[in-house]
């Protein structure tokens, strides 16, 4: 049986459809880690599982018991998981030793004894033993999660659901909070992670999704979905690719305006004046090179430039799409002027006909 079945969830806000029927099965010990772009539904998702978020349609089943059936008993499905959130929403009223007593003494009928002895173990674990009688407010932001922490543990859950532990933390406090659920996953806890850092969750992770368009649009290993991304939208979040794009419909297009709005982009990503002038001088030169030879008439053009940059690597693409003639820019025997300093300038340069359609791309 799977520790976690997902059939079609779906849930809307008025009318943004955040999922859009996700299916998903979790085994025990699997560690998934949920990325991608702000708003795509990861939180909703993990939110939903235990049914902080009631979904629109769908079933989740944890342990073969469906919590979204109308006779459930959801409070005893949801004690086989903890839910970490981006705050840490400790009890600010009661001390560390209280906070993580309550539950297993309330809702388990654990001894209040047993329950500190196992809450000091825990503690100790994470580095904390000393700070079983302090009160949270004397706590740093990594102290308090690795508490909260703490206190999903104290019910012995099943599986655990992180959504976004490390976003509300200063930089300096991240790591400690990271190496807590480090330790978890050597111990083949089984986990659901939501977070924005990506070297961690290459590192913990058995399975990553990423989270488009609704739902799951790509899924694999860390090595697949951080090296060999298949989907155009995961190879653009994997390599943080910025994009700027020209359209040009007639050959006395607006050079000054292409200009300008290559330096704004490259301005906005810290390009520096070098690569930003370059790449003025590469999109101009291939431009017009491609306008003389694939409309020699002149007339109606259909003639699109984009760039892409990745913060990843630092590199940048140039890709020219345009009807007309069949011409292919690198293939000449003596080059022009403008091609001459484009090859000059490009790490490499291909071109294909496709579908009538000149595409020329070159990396700088």
């Amino acid at each position: 049986m799977s520790l976690i079945e997902v059939r079609g969830l779906r849930k809307s806000f008025g009318s943004l459809d955040v999922l859009k029927g996700i299916d998903l099965t979790v085994e025990q010990g699997e560690r998934i880690v949920i990325i991608g772009g702000s708003g795509c539904g990861k939180s909703v998702f993990l939110r939903s599982l235990c049914l902080l978020e009631k979904p629109d349609a769908g079933q989740v089943l944890i342990g073969g018991q469906d919590i979204t059936a109308r006779d459930a008993n959801v409070d005893e499905i949801r004690r086989g998981m903890g839910m970490v959130f981006q705050k840490f929403h400790l009890f600010s009223e009661m001390n560390v030793m209280d906070n993580l007593c309550l539950a297993p003494v309330k809702l388990k009928g654990m001894s209040r004894e047993d329950a500190e002895k196992k809450a000091m173990e825990l503690l100790a674990q994470v580095g904390l033993e000393s700070r079983a009688r302090s009160w949270p407010n004397v706590l740093s932001g990594g102290q308090q999660q690795r508490i909260a922490i703490c206190r999903c543990l104290m019910m012995e859950p099943k599986v655990l659901l992180f959504d976004e532990p490390t976003s509300a933390l200063d930089p300096t406090m991240v790591g400690e909070v990271l190496a807590v659920i480090r330790m978890l996953a050597k111990r083949d806890m089984s986990m659901l992670i939501v977070t924005h850092e990506m070297n961690f969750a290459r590192e913990v992770a058995s399975r990553v999704l990423f989270f488009a368009d609704g739902g799951i649009y790509e899924q694999g290993t860390p090595a697949e979905i951080f090296d060999a991304p298949k989907r155009e939208k995961t190879v653009a979040f994997i390599q943080k690719l910025k994009y700027f794009t020209f359209q040009i419909n007639q050959p006395d297009f607006d050079l000054m305006q292409l200009h300008g709005g290559i330096q704004t982009f490259g301005e906005k990503y810290g390009l520096g004046d070098k690569k930003i002038f370059r790449l003025k001088i590469c999109c101009e030169e291939l431009i017009y090179e491609l306008l003389k030879h694939c409309y020699p008439n002149g007339g109606e053009v259909d003639l699109q430039m984009d760039i892409s940059y990745s913060e990843s690597s630092r590199t940048s693409e140039i890709r020219v799409s345009c009807g007309g003639l069949e011409y292919n820019p690198f293939a000449q025997e003596e080059d022009g002027l403008g091609i001459t300093i484009l090859k000059k300038l490009a790490l490499k340069n291909d071109y294909v006909f496709k579908d009538s359609r000149n595409i020329t791309e070159s990396q700088l």
